[in-house]
């Protein structure tokens, strides 16, 4: 079936009832929308953000860093619900220009330090603490790399892909065919590197794992998307692997839980203050599977 065509006027204007699902949030301009004050926490580092692929690499991470001791690394988790437009307060610009979660602020510092953008986030923590980025300088590299790699490929995944597949208001043959093709490669690209490393910078987990992991790891669990069928995911037998490696890391569970506000109750911590947050929810997760 052909696609009906479209015709680009000479000068694009903005139609607010279009874009489908998320209309009522997406604009051509940046700024805040409301004055509202972000709340500030008791924490050192204050995590502005929401469950999604790219909120929970930066909870991944802090939960590793609180599991190897670092106390420092204590964090408020405050929920962004960037379906009522939450991104677009004033505090949370101020944190993050762009308008997208994650956005982090370092306490421990003066004057406060504003981090944003999720690799950025990443990169920053693991720098500050000295921990899931190779010492070696080879290892370093590579874990950078695959680090950036993310950060310039999930945009074909999740705003090309996710889109098209799951969120576009019609479903049209090009655009899913297009960017299937590129999310295929992309998992090839990811199956034959694993098929000869353990984790992304080699024998090292690090900050590329916890970056990559919440997406195609998520892809190819059909978490997202529910494209599993569609995409075959059972051939990428090297990325299926690692993905249940780094799944089963009990920081990598808590971090999923973080700011999430789908899936079934006993695994969303909608916001977490303290490590005492997961217990309640664990006894959530009993009295569910026990049936109380």
């Amino acid at each position: 079936m052909t696609d009906p065509t479209y015709t680009p006027p000479k000068v694009w204007t903005w139609d607010k009832g279009s874009g489908g699902r998320f209309a009522n949030i997406n604009r051509p301009i940046a700024g805040p929308t409301h004055d509202k004050d972000l709340p500030v926490g008791k924490h050192p580092l204050q995590l502005y953000s929401l469950g999604t692929p790219n909120g929970v690499k930066v909870t991944i991470l802090l939960e590793e860093l609180l599991a190897r001791g670092h106390a420092g690394a204590e964090y408020d988790a405050w929920l962004i619900n960037i379906g009522d437009g939450s991104q677009f307060s004033s505090g949370f610009v101020s944190a993050n220009p762009n308008s997208k979660i994650p956005a982090l602020m370092d306490h421990s510092v003066s004057p406060p330090q504003r981090v944003f953008e999720s690799g950025s986030i990443l990169l920053y923590l693991a720098e500050k603490f000295g921990e899931f980025l190779p010492k070696d300088h080879a290892k370093r590299t590579e874990a950078l790399s695959w680090l950036f790699w993310q950060m310039g490929s999930a945009p074909f995944l999740g705003g090309g892909f996710g889109h098209f597949y799951a969120y576009a208001p019609e479903k049209y043959e090009y655009p899913i065919n297009r960017y299937a093709m590129e999310v295929k490669r992309q998992l090839d690209v990811l199956d034959r590197h694993l098929a000869e490393n353990e984790y992304m910078a080699g024998d090292e987990y690090s900050i590329a794992d916890m970056a990559i992991w919440p997406w195609y790891g998520a892809v190819v669990l059909g978490v997202v998307y529910g494209a599993g069928e569609f995409l075959a995911v059972h051939e990428y037998k090297n990325v299926l692997r690692w993905t249940k490696q780094v799944g089963e890391r009990p920081a990598v569970k808590r971090g999923r839980m973080v700011n999430s506000t789908s899936g079934k109750p006993e695994n969303q911590l909608r916001e977490r203050h303290d490590a005492s947050d997961f217990e309640t929810k664990t006894q959530d997760k009993l009295e569910a599977q026990s049936g109380g």
